[in-house]
């Protein structure tokens, strides 16, 4: 089905169990409620709101101090980039949709909103995918990868546009299609549509878009912990505190929390409604998933860069007009301490970067660098 013929021949109607006159661009759905839209935009302002403030941040941080300036931040700032863009269009538009209860922008502009959100969201999704990988290498094999280079992260982060953008055009050109949702004010793929060809993409958009990427962080973050877990048995041994193996054990178990939390929702219901076309569902709660999974483009800057030391201590030294100085000093004793996963290896999480140096010494430098997925 060609996504800019939909319109015409009434394919974006007919998936809906309201009366089939109803035209999304046109006026809002009569089962809901003009105070059910009005809430829906209330919670789109405050997280398009914090988004944006908080990957402008990230973006703007990383540019400022060189320090930050590090291959695998390059991996950061591009899923604060991605998040940023899901925000400014599909948290903007959708919005200002919800003010009015309906698409009002019209079908061209849905297309381009589905499209976007899609896009960037992919985007966003691999970028994790490939953050999680980077430190799975960094951690787990530091003897084979000296330094993450800036070709490298350049390399992964070329892949990530390209493989997203792949992936999202076809809906555009006619291999499925970009639709309203069943409340009429945003725009998604069309998981609706019974057509053969149409829930063949949505399957293999699913498996690899989602999938792939889902199994690629839980395989890099399970391998770290097991890598972790055997240092700090080794230091049971020795006597030595396990406190900075279980700070990072809980950091990673968050990390993959928040990504179930924010998309398994959605990709459940997309899954569901892919099986089973016809299936009748409140277009309210049909429209939970999806607002939902904008949540995280919320939750990354928290988990992914606020809570790092050195990320922090430079946005206070940004924002901070009293306390310079002060910033400045706590920024070279941070620098100071994240020398051994900065300057050895290029990264702010690299708690074996030290297996090369004296035997000795590898225990306790192994504790001090595990600390760095915490600070």
């Amino acid at each position: 089905m060609n996504a800019f013929g939909a319109f015409e021949n009434g394919s974006l109607l007919s998936s809906y169990p309201a009366p089939a006159r109803w035209d999304p661009f046109r006026r809002p759905l009569d089962s809901i409620q003009p105070w059910q839209f009005r809430l829906l935009a209330a919670v789109m302002l405050v997280v398009t709101s914090l988004s944006l403030a908080e990957n402008l941040a990230v973006i703007l941080v990383t540019f400022k101090f060189k320090q930050l300036r590090q291959p695998v931040n390059y991996i950061i700032v591009n899923l604060s980039v991605a998040d940023f863009l899901v925000s400014l269009t599909g948290g903007t538009i959708s919005f200002l949709t919800n003010l009015k209860g309906y698409f009002f922008m019209g079908y061209w502009a849905c297309v381009l909103e589905g499209f976007a959100v899609t896009f960037f969201g992919i985007v966003a999704l691999w970028s994790l995918a490939l953050l999680a990988f980077e430190r799975y290498i960094l951690i787990c094999h530091p003897l084979r990868n000296k330094r993450l280079r800036s070709k490298d992260a350049a390399l992964g982060i070329v892949f990530v546009w390209s493989f997203s953008f792949i992936w999202t055009i076809p809906p555009t050109i006619g291999w499925s299609s970009y639709t309203t949702s069943k409340i009429g004010t945003t725009c998604e793929l069309n998981w609706y549509s019974g057509a053969y060809a149409d829930r063949a993409y949505i399957i293999t958009f699913f498996t690899t878009c989602f999938i792939v990427p889902l199994f690629v962080i839980l395989v890099s973050y399970g391998k770290l912990m097991q890598k972790l877990k055997k240092v700090s048995d080794a230091q049971d041994r020795l006597g030595t505190t396990r406190r900075p193996e279980r700070q990072v054990t809980r950091m990673v178990v968050f990390m993959i929390i928040a990504f179930l939390i924010c998309w398994m929702p959605y990709a459940t219901f997309s899954l569901l409604v892919a099986a089973y076309p016809s299936i009748e569902l409140d277009p309210c709660l049909a429209a939970i998933p999806a607002f939902f999974s904008k949540t995280a483009t919320v939750y990354n800057p928290i988990i992914y860069v606020f809570m790092n030391k050195q990320f922090r201590q430079c946005l206070i030294q940004m924002f901070s007009c009293s306390a310079i100085g002060t910033a400045e000093s706590n920024m070279n004793l941070t620098s100071e301490r994240a020398v051994l996963s900065q300057d050895r290896r290029g990264s702010e999480m690299s708690p074996m970067a030290v297996h090369s140096t004296i035997p000795k010494r590898k225990t306790g430098d192994e504790h001090r660098s595990r600390q760095s997925l915490v600070l």
